[in-house]
């Protein structure tokens, strides 16, 4: 058991995985030569060499389209987008293609691919280094789309991730890198998708995000638990599948909940989890469902005093705590 950082989970996670079957190659922009703008593949070139670890031209369209080559032949591509904004080129690519090919063959072809991302805010990088983009793809049948926020996760994840047989979406919020540290187990293990944590237990309401917004709520809760209001806290960490049980099953116990989610509110995962809540517990509920998410603006802004005006955060999450337990 070693205590690390997220982005070094990621690292050593990657690297054990590699050495351990050489089907995987890894593909991006800058992940060979400099090791990722965030050194998630610091060293991988040396170890691994250059047809296992390469550098593409700055075509996300490419990394999508090459690395489902590649799944199609039985290799297990990991592909990085260097930052969650700049996805979008291979969108056609990975929502028309990736997520279809094993439903148009019938089961005869598999895309065992893997496209990590960092996204989400807070880092003071603006219009296109601070989108969230989970939402995008969670609608589509065919992806699975995961987001650890923990150590822990981000090995057991990204483990499960590379063994599936289908395409998952595998996004790492950049402003949990470094300031994220946890204990991780030496040996190999999965984290299941479809299965959300309670990182705290509560009984007066419960609190459901996930991501940085996760870290957040938690700290929010620990100080209304000073003030004796005893808030619940579940991670989802997998954005589809969706683990509803958990969340279901908190808010028949505490009656009141509340989403939080930094990416535009509108349309937002949230508002899934909150149509699913209103269909399957709406006579649980002691209030309404509350949901706190980013303002339906085009992007986050660059100035630091309107990026924190978009960006949810603990003061606000406790503000919002309290007026809920006290609904």
């Amino acid at each position: 058991m070693a205590e690390m950082t997220l982005i070094q989970a990621v690292h050593d996670t990657l690297a054990e995985e590699m050495r351990r079957d050489d089907r995987i190659v890894v593909l991006g922009e800058d992940v060979a030569a400099r090791g990722g703008v965030f050194r998630a593949t610091m060293g991988f070139l040396e170890e691994f060499g250059e047809e296992r670890v390469i550098d593409t031209p700055l075509d996300e369209c490419l990394i999508a389209g090459v690395s489902i080559g590649l799944a199609l032949e039985d290799m297990r591509p990991v592909a990085e987008m260097q930052f969650a904004d700049f996805i979008f080129p291979g969108f056609n690519q990975i929502v028309q293609e990736a997520a279809r090919i094993r439903y148009r063959s019938d089961g005869d072809f598999q895309v065992p691919l893997v496209i990590r991302a960092p996204y989400g805010g807070g880092v003071h990088g603006a219009l296109y280094h601070s989108q969230s983009v989970e939402a995008f793809f969670a609608h589509v049948p065919g992806l699975k789309v995961v987001l650890p926020s923990t150590p822990y996760d981000a090995k057991g994840m990204l483990i499960q991730a590379i063994e599936d047989p289908d395409p998952v979406i595998y996004l790492e919020h950049k402003k949990t890198y470094r300031s994220i540290k946890g204990e991780v187990p030496d040996e190999r293990y999965t984290v299941e998708f479809g299965k959300a944590a309670v990182r705290r237990e509560g009984s007066d309401l419960t609190c459901v995000a996930y991501g940085l917004m996760h870290h957040y709520s938690v700290e929010a809760a620990e100080r209304l638990a000073k003030d004796g209001i005893d808030v619940e806290v579940i991670d989802l960490r997998s954005i589809y599948p969706l683990d509803m049980e958990t969340v279901l099953t908190s808010v028949a116990k505490t009656n009141k909940v509340m989403i939080v989610y930094e990416d535009n509110k509108f349309l937002g995962v949230g508002a899934e989890v909150a149509a699913q809540i209103a269909e399957n517990a709406l006579f649980e509920l002691d209030a309404p469902v509350v949901r706190i998410g980013g303002p339906h603006v085009p992007a986050m802004p660059y100035s630091s005093a309107l990026e924190h005006w978009f960006l949810p955060d603990v003061d606000r999450i406790e503000q919002e705590m309290r007026k809920l337990a006290g609904y």
